[in-house]
């Protein structure tokens, strides 16, 4: 049961990362002046991940996609992942109190796929981002989850009002209560509290998605990975000519900070990724290459 639609978002989550990766590619190729543009256009390594259950055997994988030091990208990950097997102690618990989900304990048999998006930028007045979409499935339910968040360490209204825009223009076909949810709960979930203070600009978050309609519920999900790039693309093309100082670097440079504290102490995806035994630098690939605190 569900075969089907496992293969099927998987595929799809597949195909987006293809897409996004030659949307950034083609964003180093065609960044001809301003800063940085004298360096060689950046490109994706590509690596393949594994996981592997408590006894060794295949627990499946994925795909990290990695380019460092571009013209345009100091560091971006698009990684995406289909992973299964049963879940430790630890995360059954974690995932029965999350979800109230009956009888993990005698089936903990797990599939999860997605995709996860972070990208760090060379010129600090184009914002940093993040994007991912998920499916989760368990013998007792499945759900959907997702979003994108923007990240600028130098905001502009223009550029938060465009992503907001964007992303509110390809949820409202699916019910014009959605943005307005959504919104609220990227609010709350991307909120840092020992910070007092939101890590970005906000934009879009869900979780536990699951109407009892997986058609409608994966309709929706592809639109939140659809918005992406209409949202993002254009805010990079705007500022990466931009001139900046050191100050500017700066304050990229703390700001990156915030971000990785973030990622390290509050995100459950990373959380989740590290309790099921998930390839390490993968789970880890959204943090910054170089960060400061002060």
């Amino acid at each position: 049961m569900f075969e089907t639609e496992k293969s099927t978002a998987s595929a799809w989550f597949r195909d987006l990362r293809d897409q996004i990766v030659a949307a950034f590619e083609g964003l180093e190729d065609s960044h001809a002046e301003g800063p940085f543009s004298e360096m060689a256009p950046g490109r994706f390594e590509v690596t393949e991940t594994t996981r592997q259950s408590d006894d060794g055997s295949d627990a499946g994988g994925g795909l990290m996609s990695v380019m460092r030091g571009g013209r345009v990208f100091e560091k971006v990950g698009v990684n995406i992942s289909t992973v299964y097997g049963t879940l430790g102690e630890r995360a059954q618990a974690a995932m029965a109190a999350r979800k109230g989900i009956p009888g993990m304990a005698d089936d903990p048999r797990f599939w999860a796929s997605g995709i996860s998006l972070v990208a760090h930028m060379q010129n600090p007045h184009v914002p940093a981002v993040h994007m991912n979409t998920r499916m989760f499935w368990t013998p007792h339910a499945w759900w959907f989850g997702g979003g994108s968040d923007l990240n600028p360490c130098i905001e502009y209204a223009e550029d938060t009002a465009h992503f907001h825009a964007t992303q509110r223009a390809h949820l409202d076909p699916h019910g014009s209560e959605h943005y307005p949810r959504l919104k609220a709960w990227a609010d709350e979930y991307f909120y840092i509290p020992h910070r007092k203070r939101a890590r970005g600009v906000g934009g879009i978050f869900m979780d536990d998605l699951c109407t009892g309609d997986w058609q409608a519920d994966f309709a929706l999900t592809q639109d939140i990975g659809r918005a992406f790039l209409p949202a993002y693309l254009s805010l990079v093309e705007r500022r990466r000519v931009q001139p900046f100082d050191e100050a500017e670097k700066e304050a990229q440079l703390v700001h990156r900070g915030l971000y990785a504290e973030y990622n390290l102490v509050y995100d459950r995806g990373t959380k989740f990724g590290l309790e099921t035994g998930h390839d390490a630098n993968a789970v880890l690939m959204s943090l910054p290459p170089l960060a400061k605190w002060i």
